[in-house]
Formats: C-alpha cells, sequence, structure tokens
C-alpha cells in the first residue's frame, strides 16, 4: 500500500482528498502545518507528498526547495490557487515532480498519484533492517527472515523509527513526538505499552532480543540473529 503525505491547510479539501485517495487504496497522513509537514517528510518514508504552496510555518516552495537540498527523494505533487506558468515553472524548477492547480480533479489526481509511484519505483526507499528483522517503509511490510509479522500502523510506525535510529537510544517523549505526534497526550506510559505490543510480535516468537530497554534512557533497535 502506498503510504502518501498530504500537507494542505484548507482542512475540507485535505479532508477530502484523503477520503478519496483511502479509497482508492492509499494509506494517507494529512497535516495542516508547513513545518509539521516538512518534519515528517524528512523522518518518515512515504511513496509520494501532496503539497500546498501556501501554508502556515513554511511555505510549499520552501519545503520543496529544503527536502531537495537535504537529499529526500520523495515524489512531490504541489497544489496551488494560483494560475500562472511562472509559479508552474518554479515548483519544477525547485524539485517538484508534478503541479495541479485547484479546483482539480480526484481521477486526475491519482492518476498522477500512480504515475509518480511507477516513477520513483527506481528509486524506491532501502528496506530497513537489524540482523534479519526486516521493514518495507513504503509497503508497511515486517517479517524476521522469511517469516511475515503483521503489524498495527502504529506498531508499524514504531517500529520503522527505531529502525531508522538503529543502535541510537530514543527516549520516550522523542518516540512520542516522532509516531503519535507532537499534540498527542503526553503520557510515556504508551510508549511502553507499545514497545511491550512490538516486542511479543518482532522477538518473543524468535527467541531474539532486537528491541532493547536502555533503562533510564529509552529504547533502540540492535542487530540480534540469534
Amino acid at each position: 500500500m502506498m503510504r502518501i503525505l498530504v500537507v494542505d491547510d484548507e482542512e475540507r479539501l485535505a479532508a477530502a482528498v484523503a477520503r478519496g485517495l483511502r479509497a482508492e487504496g492509499f494509506d494517507v497522513e494529512v497535516v495542516s502545518d508547513g513545518l509539521e509537514g516538512y518534519w515528517r517528510a524528512r523522518h518518515r518514508p512515504y511513496g509520494a507528498i501532496v503539497l500546498d504552496v501556501l501554508l502556515p510555518g513554511m511555505n510549499g516552495y520552501l519545503i520543496c526547495r529544503r527536502l531537495r537540498e537535504e537529499g529526500v527523494a520523495t515524489p512531490i505533487l504541489m497544489l496551488t490557487a494560483k494560475d500562472g506558468e511562472y509559479d508552474e515553472a518554479e515548483a519544477f524548477e525547485l524539485g517538484a515532480d508534478d503541479y495541479l492547480r485547484k479546483p482539480f480533479s480526484y481521477v486526475v489526481l491519482v492518476a498522477r498519484l500512480h504515475a509518480l509511484q511507477r516513477r520513483g519505483e527506481i528509486s524506491r526507499p532501502a528496506i530497513l533492517s537489524a540482523g534479519d528483522l526486516h521493514f518495507d517503509p513504503v509497503a508497511r511490510r515486517c517479517r524476521r527472515g522469511a517469516t511475515p509479522i503483521p503489524l498495527t500502523p502504529r506498531e508499524a510506525s514504531l517500529l520503522e523509527y527505531l529502525l531508522m535510529r538503529r543502535g541510537d537510544v530514543a527516549d520516550k517523549y522523542e518516540l512520542l513526538d516522532a509516531v503519535w505526534g507532537a499534540d498527542a497526550d503526553r503520557d510515556p506510559n504508551v510508549v511502553e505499552v507499545y514497545v511491550g505490543y512490538l516486542r511479543r510480535k518482532i522477538d518473543r516468537p524468535f527467541d531474539r532480543v532486537s528491541l532493547e530497554t536502555v533503562r533510564g534512557v529509552g529504547y533502540r533497535v540492535v542487530d540480534d540473529e540469534g
């Protein structure tokens, strides 16, 4: 399932886009703030980003430019209410892969995203691994060796973040921000609960200890092939 990040502060439009894309089988995350969208695009893998131009916090052009300067190659489709060839040219100059003017057809949006998906297969993000534990950040699939491990979306996001930081310790509040969002309930016990869920799926059935607790600090994923 292709995961899409939609960054748009027009709540009704963003909600409608999300509903339409989910109905087409996409996994969709929606944010309304440019800075939050930029952070997610930098730290989480997506199949594509649908990015509005006019955003609070950081505009879409700046987000696109910074992501490309930092080597983030995720396909970007920009949305704008502006109507001008210079705006379109600027988007492409900054590294956008496609461009749609509002209002747009959802049929066209879905077709463009499928085209970006096909185009992006060559530069698909690498599989995240620790020993024989593997996670595909685009397909959202986990396996231990050849054995598939079903995960809930939250478990998958937690494992993904820890694998991206493999070997480094992440404390509970960092994980709350990364996986649950900066505006989430700040009870760190929820992290401990989900770490327990993950261990019961990725470690215990295989007699492994990939997900470690660093007492008084946090958690990390390490290589453990038994």
